[in-house]
């Protein structure tokens, strides 16, 4: 367990110190440069106010989007410095880069409980390729350093791990506490039933999940387009509908192990079918058994609602991770904001992992019914696969 031997923000000195915070401020911009979604920086706002509070100087960093190394202004971070001061309700100083003797300057003149946001970090390749030289000149700048971005805690990167071995300390903020807590403690130490509802596209990119979750869940209910690779490997015809056809043998041994174990294991029933993906294509409810020739899959159909809502009835904990069909398309749409509605009506403890999953949440308008939504995609599937993060395991120890 993660959390009972990492240090976090609360118990170390910050009082007049360069606290220095990585946080995911990779928030969606529209084409003229406005925030579209603030969530991420609202999340890290818990964080942030206790280091002004506790007297520190704050520094923060974080990526947007993929700049590759170069300096490409549409992923500046400006929008978000405007955001952050508008929800601290105070001042903002920005650094135009997060390396060098001018950002060294600006952090020299910071008095306590003033705050700094540092230019896009992958404006730098050494950020990505994890360099020792940028992970050096990051900490430079720090006396304690925090990680708050726990959406980037899956990579190895200089603000995330390299950081870490030049800074007088590291620990964990209040976001990433809270995400390990609900993610690790849901599996670890579930209230049974214990159920988990997995969609998406490819079997292949929830192998891990599938496997750690199989041995730990008591029912599993499978949709999206990762439910016809199952189906198929049935022996069960399924159109033009996506199959991973070098899957169909992990699939049909993870389905037997699943029963063996006693664990209930969910499939749809039917289907909304379509010719193409195109938004005016023609549509029709079919049962898995009967999809024509030519026609694909694209969402689950009412029964598989009715089957999956009566499956996680009465299950106390549940984890989403993939919808239930192509929901960004109106067409087939249906299945993932049904199922995102039952879960969020259940009485259990609800935990939506991130990506996608958060995405359509987000889209259903019912993100704040859920206990708790993750803010990481990879990296909330990279602990319910049961890996370790590169972001927690280079944290301070607790010293027991």
């Amino acid at each position: 367990m993660y959390l009972n031997n990492k240090m976090t923000i609360e118990e170390v000195d910050i009082k007049g110190k360069r606290v220095f915070i990585r946080a995911d401020l990779n928030v969606p911009l529209d084409g003229n440069q406005n925030i579209t979604d603030d969530t991420r920086i609202r999340f890290t706002l818990p964080t942030i106010n206790y280091a002004i509070d506790e007297g520190a100087k704050v520094i923060l960093c974080s990526h947007l989007g993929r700049p590759k190394g170069k300096r490409i202004e549409q992923f500046s971070l400006v929008p978000v410095a405007k955001r952050l001061q508008r929800l601290l309700n105070k001042e903002v100083i920005f650094a135009n880069d997060c390396v060098g003797k001018e950002v060294e300057d600006i952090v020299a003149k910071m008095k306590a409980g003033d705050v700094l946001l540092l230019e896009n970090l992958r404006f730098h390749s050494g950020e990505e390729a994890n360099d020792e030289a940028f992970s050096k000149s990051l900490a430079k700048l720090a006396d304690v350093y925090v990680n708050d971005a726990f959406g980037a805690a899956h990579r190895n990167h200089s603000s995330i791990s390299g950081i870490t071995k030049y800074v007088p300390v590291a620990v964990a903020g209040f976001l990433m506490k809270k995400e390990i807590g609900y993610l690790e403690g849901a599996v670890a130490n579930p209230v049974r039933p214990f159920a988990a509802v997995l969609g998406g596209a490819k079997v292949s990119g929830k192998i891990g999940v599938i496997e750690n979750l199989g041995e730990k869940v008591d029912k599993v209910i499978i949709g999206g387009g990762m439910a016809f690779t199952f189906i198929k490997a049935m022996g069960q015809e399924v159109g033009d509908s996506l199959v991973e056809e070098g899957m169909l043998e992990f699939a049909n041994k993870i389905r037997k192990k699943a029963q063996e174990r006693g664990v209930k294991f969910y499939l749809p029933v039917d289907c909304v079918v379509a010719t193409s993906m195109d938004p005016g294509a023609e549509t029709k409810i079919v049962t898995t058994q009967e999809i024509p020739k030519g026609w694909k899959a694209l969402d689950i159909g009412p029964a598989s609602v009715k089957l999956f809502a009566e499956a996680i009835a009465n299950a106390k904990t549940i984890i989403w991770n993939g919808p239930m069909g192509v929901f960004e398309m109106d067409a087939f749409s249906r299945g993932t904001f049904a199922i995102a509605r039952t879960i969020a009506d259940s009485y259990a403890t609800t935990i939506v992992g991130g990506g996608d999953t958060s995405l359509a949440a987000h889209r259903a308008g019912i993100s704040d019914a859920f206990s708790f939504v993750s803010t990481g995609g990879g990296a909330a599937l990279q602990l319910l696969e049961g890996k370790p993060l590169p972001g927690l395991t280079a944290l301070a120890d607790r010293k027991l």
